[in-house]
Parts: structure tokens; sequence; C-alpha cells
């Protein structure tokens, strides 16, 4: 979450509401956080699109199947391709699975992750395709995020009354300076 920057005059510079601002979500935007702008539709674009490029993905991946076959290089090797991207594709829609409700912990380690989790794309095209039956993917976790830093952004206005510099504090017995 990112709060408004400050504009050097002191207004807030590319938007209207002061305080954090909701991170948008890919093929959504912030549409999310009231559930506005066709969102229902954009979910089942979501859900239908990634079904429909895991599909064609699948047909692809036949064609370099039957490529195999063709260059007869033998039933291991064909095995070994498919048991990869069986693999590959498992371990694609774990992670993006697990990336739709929590921050990795190590980025190092997703970052070792990424080629794995390309091979396995079918996976994470799925993972896709069932989580849009539930939220916008990612919808969970960027809401938690923004529910605690709106509440953070509360608490800090509330606890300050007015500007401290126009505060005069007087010790008991002194007059007030003019």
């Amino acid at each position: 979450m990112s709060e408004n920057p400050e504009a050097p005059d002191g207004t807030e510079s590319g938007s209207t509401a002061p305080g954090p601002q909701p991170e948008p979500i890919r093929f959504f935007g912030t549409t999310w956080v009231e559930h506005d702008g066709h969102y229902g539709l954009r979910r089942a674009g979501v859900a239908l699109g990634s079904l429909a490029a895991a599909v064609a993905s699948c047909f692809v991946l036949r064609f370099a199947y039957q490529g195999l076959e063709i260059a007869d290089v033998g039933s291991f090797v064909g095995i070994l391709v498919v048991l990869m991207f069986a693999v590959c594709s498992a371990v694609a829609f774990r992670k993006t699975w697990e990336g739709f409700s929590h921050r990795p912990a190590d980025q190092a380690r997703e970052d070792n992750l990424r080629g794995l989790k390309t091979i396995g794309f079918i996976g994470s095209l799925l993972a896709y395709f069932f989580r849009a039956f539930l939220e916008a993917p990612g919808e969970k976790l960027r809401r938690t995020e923004y529910e605690t830093a709106v509440a953070r952004y509360a608490k800090r206005r509330s606890a300050r009354t007015g500007n401290p510099a126009g505060r005069r504090t007087t010790k008991p017995g002194k007059p007030r300076r003019k």
C-alpha cells in the first residue's frame, strides 16, 4: 500500500482521497475494492481467458510431443518430457495459488523458481481459472493489506489533535508570552 505523495506545495498529487490507496490487480485495476466497474464480468473474463489459454497451451504441447514421436527419440525421453511438464505444472499451480493469499517469505527462492514456473505455465493458468471463481486473483491478499493500511492511517490521523506548533504550554506560575 502506498500513501499519497505530497507535492512540494503541500497538495496531494495524483489522487483525490488522502491516505493509503489500493494496489491495482492485473485485469481488475482497483475495481476489486468496491466490486464496481463490471467486476463480475471481469472475473468471468479472467476465468474464461485463462481456461482458453490453458487449453490452447495443451494443444501446443501435444504438437511438441508429436514432434518428439516423429523424431523417434524413444519412449524414455517422451515419458521424461511428460513427467517434467506435469511436475512443473503442479509446482507452478501451488506457488501461484499460494501467491494469491500471502507474499513470498523468501523472494530469492521465488526468483529461483521462476524458470520452473515458466515451464509449468499451464498450472499457473489453471490456478487463475480456479481462483477467479472465488475472487479476483490476489484480492484477499490485497484487501487485507489495504484494510490494515487504512486502519493504521486512521489511527495515526485520530491520534493527532491539531497543529502541535499552535499549542502553547505554560508552566504553573508563569504567564504566557505574547
